[in-house]
């Protein structure tokens, strides 16, 4: 459904920006639907196939959550092939490893919630966005709580806890490097909201 009113309201260039914003947010979360895929295939308990299959579904879910207010302003999502996530999974490779996938999808799930909640504190933020923000944030501290319990507690079986700390310390360093490439930009699409 495409929200005339809203289109009609904001200057081209505005709309343009949102629109940015959030086909990066979607990106991030199509990889993130990705990743988790892959643990699926990874990590056979039953648990951890619950668990993942509600994580998946989650990260679709936001995607198509961003997708519909992309549609909500009369437009599709931009294509995105250079995003956050692309840029860590060329400084990192493919993680093969349960461990090292596990590392990965916290730092990502964290850095997506940490660039949530700066979008929800901006000023001027419309009232639609603001409730897709909420939703898909409410669900990213289960993520990085689950994820985290999970790795921890498949270190500590293979007599190493020590490697996940390592993992993590591994994945935020890239992180960091990565996001400060991005930040300055994402900052300005915002504040041009």
């Amino acid at each position: 459904m495409v929200v005339a009113s809203e289109n009609s309201e904001n200057p081209p260039d505005r709309v343009d920006r949102e629109v940015q914003v959030y086909s990066y947010y979607r990106d991030a979360e199509l990889h993130a639907s990705s990743l988790i895929y892959r643990l699926l295939r990874v990590l056979k308990d039953d648990e951890a196939q619950l668990l993942l299959s509600e994580h998946l579904s989650d990260e679709t879910a936001h995607a198509w959550q961003w997708t519909e207010r992309i549609k909500e302003l009369g437009r599709v999502p931009t294509p995105i092939t250079d995003g956050y996530q692309v840029q860590i999974a060329k400084r990192a490779g493919v993680p093969r490893k349960p461990l090292d996938l596990l590392a990965l999808t916290v730092v990502v799930e964290q850095r997506a919630l940490e660039r949530y909640r700066e979008h929800l504190k901006r000023e001027g933020v419309p009232e639609r966005t603001l409730e897709v923000l909420r939703s898909v944030s409410k669900d990213e501290d289960w993520h990085i709580d689950w994820v985290n319990k999970k790795a921890r507690e498949i270190a500590t079986a293979e007599g190493s806890p020590e490697l996940y700390d390592q993992a993590i310390d591994r994945y935020r360093a890239i992180d960091r490097e990565v996001w400060a490439e991005f930040k300055d930009v994402e900052r300005s699409w915002l504040e041009a909201l």
